[in-house]
């Protein structure tokens, strides 16, 4: 085997390792339901699910004049968080985590999940050994993980060439590009391969495909 292409991964947690989708789906429309709005399935979701989530939960429905989106975030995640045990991970990921770290590469999370409550779902996995870092959000809201990625990588200390982002939406790629990064995005989470397309070519099914681009 020759030398890897990248010295190190870094991954995305929800719908990327995480498989959350239906679950996220779920508690969305269960919000929706409570204040009158139509429910959305997984082709909506997918369609309309977008970073920061404020611009999601509008393209759902909301109309924050009469909302508050704090508060619509503070329900969501709490119902969210109380069957987030009921998630599996995504098919292989255990085995390719394991298989990168065989093979010498570090690897992190880089995820807009809240910090604690991220921490605590590796742990109940059982895949903290894996990462150097896991690092999520100071707050519910989801905005962006840009400039948590950017202090990431100048701590970090490797050259952006050798650092490879996996993620499963557009905003992963704006996260990669923004700090300088390879990505890949698998089309087994929050957007669907057609929409990754859109704007990349580096798109895998699902985490098997990713044999091509690491170890």
């Amino acid at each position: 085997m020759g030398k890897p292409r990248y010295r190190h991964i870094i991954w995305d947690w929800n719908g990327t390792l995480l498989n959350d989708v239906s679950l996220s789906i779920e508690v969305m429309n269960g919000l929706l339901r409570e204040h009158g709005h139509p429910p959305i399935d997984r082709h909506c979701y997918q369609e309309i699910f977008d970073f920061p989530v404020r611009t999601y939960y509008e393209r759902a429905g909301f109309d924050f004049s009469r909302h508050s989106f704090e508060e619509l975030g503070s329900r969501w995640i709490a119902a969210y968080e109380a069957r987030r045990q009921e998630c599996r991970l995504q098919p292989g990921a255990r085995s390719i985590l394991q298989r990168i770290q065989t093979v010498g590469l570090t690897q992190s999370i880089l995820s807009a999940y809240p910090q604690n409550t991220l921490h605590e779902i590796v742990r109940h996995f059982g895949l903290e050994t894996y990462f150097v870092r896991i690092l999520g959000l100071d707050n519910i809201y989801a905005h962006s993980k840009v400039e948590l990625g950017q202090k990431w990588i100048a701590e970090l200390g490797v050259p952006g060439k050798e650092i490879l982002l996996v993620g499963d939406t557009l905003h992963d790629l704006d996260v990669a590009q923004a700090i300088g990064v390879d990505c890949v995005l698998v089309a087994c989470g929050h957007h669907p391969e057609a929409r990754l397309r859109s704007r990349t070519d580096h798109v895998v099914a699902d985490l098997s495909g990713l044999s091509s681009f690491v170890p």
